[in-house]
């Protein structure tokens, strides 16, 4: 089976994830397979659909590795340009997707009469499956869903592409997101088995991330240091995971202050996290056992109303303040900025990664000089590090052939080059 992967989007840049395997390109007889379909954000660039190698309509399946807007959110648009294929994924980025792309859609110029429609489509078209069982598509191609460990439903995807002439089989591996062990809520990701080809993501490529076990009493002492002159520290969070993750540590650090969760879709993706505690870690679940619930503990006051996000902007302090976007290029947070960054009692603390020409890269490189102090801890992403990236390669029984990375500034992707080739002599293979 004659077989090719093309990167649409984030090839050379961090956002936008999208990838096209086509088994017998340029005939209309094989099968195309779309990887994930996302926004790109900042200054990464995004291809529109009337220039992919394959129409949308001619596009099979679509697999989506997990629910963040870079991996699905220009979901909406590649239906509009003709796809009615399967969308695959698992069954919590399933429960995700229509509230994240509602959310995203909310964006656009459509009209509520055509997101209506967009969400009964995507669900009719969106299937749940589970993780480590392996699965048939059309003309013997099968795949395998593993836990990245990077979001809620986050997954990795095996592929078994059968070669009838030889009688062997071509394997591939999408890597998506790859998380960290030890996160709050999430399982640690799934060693992978071995492939001939790995298309590994590299957000943190040049990165190591400092240790995750004390990052409770780090941001710890940057609260209690920042709260100190009565101010409000403010934190931009993505919807998905990050907002969780940050409530799940507030409640075991039993903060004094008052949290407030400024983002209707924080909230609307919490109470569904909360649904699907059966997806939690071990740990999360004897928390709940013992009547411990993570999002929900005193002085944690949802905002969900645009009227009372507009009292929350003249609150004296001391608060802390959790509201999108992640990125600060929208959403609630961006007017709390506007109200807060001249305030020296005042500080920002950043717990993700910031794309470049986003306003949250613009504060932590000081670009744009302000008041409030600046934070930004590291051991709050969601990605694994160069040496995570590095150990997860290191765990397949066999190397893999061919690795492409994808997924990662330029540095990034040199620098996690340079470590694979010299920790697994892989010097033909990149």
């Amino acid at each position: 089976m004659k077989l090719t992967v093309t990167h649409l989007g984030a090839k050379e840049c961090v956002t936008g994830s999208c990838h096209l395997i086509e088994t017998q390109p340029g005939f209309s007889n094989g099968i195309n397979i779309l990887v994930d379909c996302g926004i790109a954000q900042g200054d990464d660039p995004e291809l529109p659909f009337d220039q992919f190698p394959v129409a949308p309509a001619d596009i099979d399946y679509l697999f989506l590795t997990h629910a963040h807007v870079d991996h699905i959110g220009r979901v909406p648009g590649l239906i509009e340009a003709g796809f009615d294929g399967e969308i695959i994924c698992t069954h919590a980025t399933q429960a995700l997707l229509i509230p994240m792309l509602r959310d995203a859609m909310s964006f656009s110029a459509r009209s509520e009469k055509d997101v209506h429609r967009l969400e009964a489509r995507i669900d009719k078209l969106s299937w749940g499956f589970e993780l480590h069982e392996t699965f048939a598509l059309k003309k013997g191609i099968t795949f395998k869903l593993g836990n990245a460990g990077h979001i809620l439903g986050s997954c990795f995807i095996l592929f078994t592409f059968p070669d009838e002439e030889s009688g062997n089989e071509y394997r591939v591996i999408f890597s998506g997101d790859l998380g960290c062990n030890d996160t709050p809520i999430l399982p640690d990701p799934d060693a992978p088995e071995s492939c001939d080809l790995l298309i590994l993501e590299s957000t943190y490529g040049n990165r190591l991330h400092p240790d995750r076990a004390n990052r409770v009493e780090t941001l710890r002492k940057v609260l209690d240091k920042a709260l100190a002159d009565n101010g409000i520290v403010y934190i931009p969070a993505f919807s998905l995971g990050r907002t969780q993750e940050l409530l799940y540590e507030l409640d075991k650090m039993n903060i004094k202050v008052p949290v407030f969760v400024d983002s209707p879709l924080g909230l609307e993706i919490t109470k569904i996290y909360a649904e699907l505690d059966e997806f939690w870690d071990e740990d999360a679940r004897k928390l709940l056992e013992k009547s411990d619930h993570p999002f929900d503990f005193k002085g944690l006051y949802a905002v969900e109303k645009f009227q009372d996000h507009q009292k929350l902007l003249n609150i004296k302090g001391p608060a802390i303040i959790i509201a999108g976007s992640g990125m600060c290029t929208g959403g609630r947070i961006v007017d709390h900025l506007r109200h807060g960054l001249e305030d020296s009692r005042n500080d920002i603390i950043f717990v993700g990664y910031q794309a470049k020409g986003t306003p949250g890269r613009r504060l932590i490189e000081k670009k744009d000089p302000v008041k409030a102090a600046i934070h930004t801890l590291t051991a709050y992403s969601a990605h694994a590090d160069q040496q995570m990236l590095v150990n997860w390669v290191r765990s397949m029984p066999q190397l893999p052939r061919e690795i492409r990375l994808v997924h990662g500034d330029s540095e990034a992707r040199q620098a996690l080059k340079e470590k694979i080739v010299s920790s697994h002599s892989l010097n033909n293979s990149m």
